[in-house]
């Protein structure tokens, strides 16, 4: 994976609320997913994608992104809900601010963390119910 990322362009072309066109979302996207684009763009969305799902691929950073899809959290909570130690947490939050999944806001002298947006906290928790159909041995369903 390159040094620098650009995943806080991912979603640049984000209209506001309300903004979309006909049968679209905000996002643009239409009832099959997103709308027509060049096959560059095509070709970078699914990079950016396999950035950001590579991210994911980390039981600390996933279990960060998970308790931050609760709400704002400083490094102390977040080193409590992932078990890991506080250089590793604050290592792992480093490389997911660089790379745009999540934003810090000072606290005085504390650190809090946020997720960038709601589609990661969709997506971590999609992952986890996967995970629990898996596990549990539940019936797959749409």
């Amino acid at each position: 994976m390159s040094a620098r990322m650009h995943l806080s362009d991912a979603h640049g072309s984000q209209q506001p609320d309300g903004g979309g066109a006909a049968g679209h979302d905000a996002a643009g996207h239409g009832p099959d997913g997103p709308g027509p684009g060049t096959v560059s763009e095509e070709g970078e969305r699914i990079a950016v994608a396999v950035e950001i799902l590579g991210l994911l691929a980390d039981r600390t950073r996933l279990a960060l992104l998970r308790r931050l899809g609760a709400g704002e959290a400083d490094v102390t909570t977040l080193t409590e809900a992932c078990g890991a130690s506080r250089t590793s947490v604050s290592q792992h939050l480093a490389r997911l601010r660089l790379a745009g999944l999540v934003t810090t806001r000072k606290d005085g002298r504390r650190a809090v963390y946020a997720l960038r947006h709601g589609h990661l906290r969709r997506l971590v928790d999609e992952a986890l119910s996967a995970a629990d159909h898996r596990v549990r041995h539940l019936p797959p369903h749409d």
